[in-house]
């Protein structure tokens, strides 16, 4: 049986702590349905759209947009059916119920993402044939992945494993993190392997407790970091032999890029949080707050009043002109008011009426 081989360390158990205090606060944030619903479609999109790019994709975020509402777009038909399908496919991952998780979960997602786009004999069927990966420039082969006859084995025995006792032993976060790489890894299918092996790990996120509303977007880091994430792969791969590979390095990886997004998810329910609040204490008129004036207004509730020598300290590489503004904008809106008409200025919040 498979058993993947890694390391705890301090890096990893850095970002799996910030990943349990996003989820934490997430989870426990009140927020209206109508704005978790938004919330929900916005990062299904950059989901669609990042893992799409990633893979080659030159749609932009607004055409997949315009894709995902049913617009028609002037594009090549093979990019949008990509996008379509994997809009299909982090639907289907809210089907897949129940334990334990299986092969055939694996062949309909990957059926999913390449609908229409590959042969129906090759959609969600194990590769039958040798294939390797080339530097499209230099023709290089960059990965060379196990023979088709290996492949059976291989996905068996990692499944074997991720339902094992010593698998469930594993966080959740580092489960998925795994799975991402062996599926990529043994390569199971022709095309599409990326996608599906992506798709799987959110699968284990959403079953195993860090769903977080469905509020954050793993591809969205990996497109913006490409080379580094390639790079990872890369080295982690330099071993031959697949049960040898010590995945240290990618769930170091991995790890950071989920804290990332979590920590994301966690600042917009925070701002919401915040406008809530502020809405109330101006009896219920609109209010929506940029990251910027959000870390300001916590500065004021902690400690009621604040200076520009303060603002500066919070918001260390914004100018001086920037945070005027900003604070300007919160004393136009009634949020808070200025007291002082010199640098040695206060602002404070502004009482409810």
């Amino acid at each position: 049986m498979y058993t993947p081989r890694f390391t705890i360390t301090n890096k990893i158990l850095k970002n799996i702590g910030l990943i349990e205090v996003a989820k934490e606060v997430v989870e426990n944030a009140p927020l209206v349905p109508a704005y978790e619903k938004s919330f929900q479609e916005e990062a299904m999109t950059r989901t669609v759209h990042h893992a799409t790019h990633l893979e080659g994709n030159d749609l932009t975020l607004n055409e997949v947009q315009g894709i995902m509402v049913g617009r028609e777009i002037a594009a090549p038909e093979r990019d949008i059916q990509e996008v379509i399908n994997y809009r299909n496919v982090l639907k289907q991952l809210d089907q897949e119920k129940g334990n334990p998780y299986t092969q055939d979960q694996l062949l309909r997602i990957h059926a999913l993402v390449v609908e229409r786009v590959v042969p129906p004999p090759m959609a969600g069927i194990l590769r039958k044939d040798q294939v390797v990966l080339k530097n499209s420039q230099t023709k290089e082969v960059v990965f060379r992945p196990p023979p088709a006859i290996e492949v059976p084995y291989y996905i068996a025995d990692f499944f074997a494993w991720l339902n094992s006792e010593n698998g469930l032993s594993v966080h959740p976060v580092l489960r998925a993190g795994i799975s991402s790489y062996v599926l990529v890894a043994v390569h199971p299918f022709v095309e599409g392997n990326g996608r599906t092996a992506r798709a799987f790990a959110t699968l284990i996120l959403y079953r195993e407790g860090y769903e977080i509303k469905k509020l954050f977007s793993l591809e969205e880091y990996f497109d913006e970091n490409t080379d580094e994430y390639y790079e990872i792969l890369g080295e982690t791969d330099k071993t031959a032999d697949l049960n040898s590979r010590d995945l240290t390095g990618w769930l170091e990886f991995f790890s950071q890029a989920l804290a990332i997004e979590f920590s994301r998810a966690k600042e917009k329910v925070r701002s919401l949080s915040l406008d809530a609040k502020f809405k109330e204490r101006l009896g219920g008129g609109a209010v929506a707050l940029s990251e910027r004036e959000v870390r300001l207004m916590e500065y004021l509730e902690a400690y009621n009043q604040l200076t520009m020598t303060e603002a500066k300290k919070i918001l260390p590489m914004v100018s001086e002109d920037t945070i005027l503004r900003d604070l300007n904008h919160l004393v136009e809106r009634s949020i808070i008011k200025k007291k002082g008409k010199t640098k040695g200025a206060r602002y404070i919040i502004k009482e409810a009426p």
